[in-house]
């Protein structure tokens, strides 16, 4: 005989404190390489080599799943270096499959840290920061699994303050509905009380702005424990607020999960989480390649440099939520190296960028593309913007030929930003249109080369003042 199956915890009986949350580790996407990179193509154009190795990167973390434990310790993975010049998509790819993977990401710039012992933030500010988008996916995750059960128990809050009980139930009673508040329920739930203003009781964030003025510059693990520890010591103080109903029954929502999430398990998880599935993408590397021309303290390049290596090489980082290992987080460097070599970066920090891609510049057939193809096209953009006001924007193949062609002209005579010059043609071009939209609502307009040969005929004739503007 077999034994009966034990009771679902929404089945036991209520208790004074919901069961909490338990989070679980997120998988990494099980998407294959061919599939990352047709999603990635779907928003960028071209760079194959690129979507080709970041997408083996994301497979290897699945597949490092499926391996025995003793020998899953042992995969670390093959951090990636981009090199191409600005506005080529080396930012777009790491963002986009950082989104397919579902993983803590976090993008910052190398040039922004300082050598350990001089004002600036220092490198393990990075891991703290990551784990910081951990937590807050996580929690996200538990609040959406918590969410029926958190609006219920809003729900119930609001009604105590719109139908208050006169008299508190008779024993034996708890169970029965309650006719009039269960009316009100259905109001509520269509969305007609949502005009009526209700005075609730919120919570006030601990601290305030205060505990955010206290910052030491270079010192954040001391300026994180001090914080903590000043929040934890002031008293959690309530006070009462005057909104409308549809904004305290979300407000009294967020408070009902916070009851309902164990965040002590959330930040362990996300612990988990960071260690095994994250990815941290150092833009600007190589302006932290040293030269060897500098005297004196090297305090924002090779300085940098040595201290970014133990942390790419596999270290622990304290954060607000536990040590931290980052043996196993996916690190993608990227730089133009106009200046700087890739060569130039200490030898150490090389040898942990395993993987380098070159990205190739757009041309110009790239550049038509661009404005066409991906699910958030620039002109599809500006397109959705006008018709907000009933502008109907149409752009000829010829235009679109058109503006491609002006950007990689004014990129091969100046400095090459790539795919970002679109930005600055496309807003010259539409920029006499989006001024007087909201009195030419209902009209049709189509661009053709004509129009923007006009529009840009001032800048395109004078060289120099091209150069600044466009």
């Amino acid at each position: 005989m077999s034994e009966s199956a034990p009771p679902r915890p929404d089945a036991a009986v209520p208790s004074a404190r919901p069961e909490a949350a338990v989070p679980q580790l997120l998988e990494p996407t099980a998407l294959t390489p061919r599939q990352i990179v047709a999603e990635l193509d779907r928003y960028i154009i071209g760079q194959h080599d690129a979507k080709r190795s970041v997408a083996i990167a994301l497979r290897n973390r699945w597949r490092r799943q499926r391996v025995a434990p003793g020998m899953r310790e042992e995969i670390l993975p093959k951090n990636i270096l981009l090199i191409g010049p600005t506005g080529v998509g080396k930012t777009e790819i790491a963002r986009r499959m950082a989104k397919l993977a579902g993983a803590p990401f976090i993008k910052v710039e190398a040039s922004k840290f300082t050598e350990v012992g001089y004002v600036g933030r220092d490198v393990e500010s990075i891991i703290r920061d990551l784990m910081e988008v951990g937590v807050a996916m996580l929690r996200k995750e538990q609040v959406a699994r918590v969410k029926d059960r958190a609006r219920l128990a809003a729900e119930d809050r609001l009604l105590e303050i719109l139908v208050p009980s006169v008299n508190p139930p008779a024993l034996g009673a708890a169970d029965q509905p309650n006719p009039t508040r269960e009316k009100f329920r259905a109001m509520l739930r269509e969305g007609k009380l949502d005009g009526k203003t209700v005075e609730i009781d919120v919570a006030e964030r601990a601290g305030g702005p205060m505990l955010e003025m206290i910052s030491i510059p270079g010192m954040e693990s001391l300026d994180m424990n001090m914080k903590d520890m000043l929040s934890n010591l002031m008293p959690k103080r309530r006070k009462k607020r005057s909104v409308e109903v549809h904004e305290a029954l979300e407000l009294l929502e967020q408070e009902e999960a916070d009851k309902l999430i164990d965040m002590d398990e959330v930040s362990r998880a996300a612990v988990r989480h960071v260690e095994q599935n994250g990815i941290v993408f150092l833009d600007e590397i190589d302006k932290i390649a040293g030269r060897g021309t500098t005297q004196g303290p090297d305090v924002s390049r090779e300085g940098v440099q040595r201290d970014i290596l133990p942390i790419v090489e596999g270290s622990t980082v304290n954060t607000k939520s536990g040590p931290v290992r980052t043996d196993h987080i996916l690190f993608i460097a990227a730089g133009a190296f106009h200046v700087a070599k890739p060569a130039d970066l200490i030898p150490e920090l090389q040898g942990r960028f395993p993987i380098r891609v070159e990205l190739k510049p757009l041309t110009k057939a790239d550049l038509v593309r661009i404005l066409t193809e991906p699910r958030n096209a620039l002109i599809r953009q500006y397109q959705e913007l006008l018709l907000t006001e009933g502008v109907e924007l149409t752009f000829t193949p010829a235009a679109i030929e058109e503006l491609a062609g002006i950007a990689s002209d004014v990129n091969s005579q100046g400095e090459n930003i790539g795919a970002r010059r679109l930005h600055t043609v496309l807003e010259r071009t539409v920029e006499e249109i989006s001024f007087e939209a909201d009195t030419i609502g209902g009209q049709k307009i189509e661009i053709t080369p004509e129009y923007i040969r006009k529009q840009l005929s001032e800048i395109l004739k004078d060289q120099d003042l091209s150069r600044y503007i466009l």
